[in-house]
């Protein structure tokens, strides 16, 4: 296991015992039985999150998988804010402030910033981009209307109700071509045959085609599988390849990072006709300027989630020269998903769940 992600486990760990301690402090007054109680109910919850990754292949009903899925990983945010704020407090005392019931004021803060989370998750933004492409289209009298997603992850955490309000909300748009920027499923197939959802997908309509590139759990939960899911709905994966579409845009769909054999960009666009407008759909938004030297009209991507919850998004604004949004890169259009859904955590705080609309004049 790479040293990061042991970082990361010890820091989680640290934080629930930090939380724990200062909680068995505001317990002090409280009877032994009702402390062995909350001390198990506080550790299960708080090692759930393990739990839950290591069972992802398991065959369990949808309600008892997807009930264990939001609590391990929405733990993950609890334990962060509770730090947060448990510290807060702790400096206001090394200031010589005092503050009774921190603990107390500590949980009630984090439950609420968590419920106004949950409430911005569960109700996506719709953001419109008009972009004036600088080659012709096969009809000019109209823009075509492309709606883009990305990080749906279907799974125990995006279930089946949820991705019903997602179909309803692309074909609300009657777009021409639906195009989604890879992570379509989180961390296994298992949860989308149980539920059924490539039923729900086949619900999706665009005369021009709806498209897809993997992304990098489409990896985790099994490129073959991802394929063989993808391949009962009406979604065409691309991977390193190359479609002209009647309107005559081309468009590319590169591989995800993952693939460390996937081709270059250079030899993909050995394909095109740079006379004719140019899409690409590719996961991971890296060497943008790549794109932009390459000769690319538009890209679209995701990954990032933008951070998912505050202060994450400042990590990745510091990790990608364009971790969200729109950006004109000379004659590049380059657009990043924060994603429709999420990966783990139910929660959006500091940043927004979106649908993007792209008008291409």
């Amino acid at each position: 296991m790479p040293t990061f992600f042991i970082i990361l486990i010890f820091t989680y760990l640290g934080g629930n015992a930090y939380i724990f301690y200062r909680g068995l402090q505001t317990l002090s007054g409280f009877p032994y039985g009702i402390k062995i109680l909350l001390t198990v109910l506080f550790w299960l919850a708080a090692l759930s999150f393990f739990g839950t990754m290591l069972s992802r292949n398991v065959k369990i009903p949808f309600y008892l998988s997807h009930t264990m899925y939001e609590v391990g990983t929405g733990w993950l945010i609890f334990t962060l804010y509770m730090v947060l704020f448990l510290l807060f407090f702790d400096l206001l005392k090394l200031c010589s402030i005092s503050f009774n019931q921190n603990f107390m004021t500590s949980l009630l803060a984090t439950f609420v910033l968590l419920g106004y989370g949950y409430y911005n998750y569960r109700h996506p933004k719709i953001n419109t981009v008009n972009i004036t492409l600088t080659k012709p289209l096969t009809d000019n009298r109209r823009p075509i209307k492309i709606v883009a997603v990305s990080d749906i992850h279907l799974g125990n955490g995006t279930g089946k109700t949820s991705l019903k309000q997602y179909v309803k909300m692309i074909n609300g748009q009657n777009p021409d071509l639906i195009l989604i920027g890879g992570d379509l499923i989180d961390n296994s197939v298992i949860p989308l045959y149980a539920e059924n959802m490539a039923e729900e997908l086949t619900e999706l309509k665009a005369p021009l085609g709806i498209y897809m590139v993997p992304g990098n759990h489409e990896y985790i939960s099994g490129i073959d599988k991802s394929i063989q899911f993808i391949q009962n709905t009406p979604i065409q994966l691309l991977r390193d390849s190359v479609v002209t579409l009647p309107c005559g845009i081309q468009l590319i769909g590169r591989d995800d990072r993952s693939n460390a054999r996937r081709l270059p960009l250079q030899k993909l666009m050995a394909r095109i006709d740079k006379s004719k407008p140019v899409i690409l759909l590719d996961h991971q938004p890296y060497q943008l300027a790549e794109s932009q030297a390459a000769g690319i009209d538009l890209q679209f991507s995701g990954h990032t989630h933008h951070g998912q919850v505050w202060p994450m998004n400042w990590v990745t604004d510091h990790l990608y020269e364009q971790s969200h949004g729109y950006r004109q890169w000379e004659n590049s259009h380059i657009y990043v998903s924060s994603g429709l859904s999420l990966w783990g955590p139910p929660f959006r705080i500091g940043t927004e769940s979106e649908m993007v609309v792209l008008q291409l004049h």
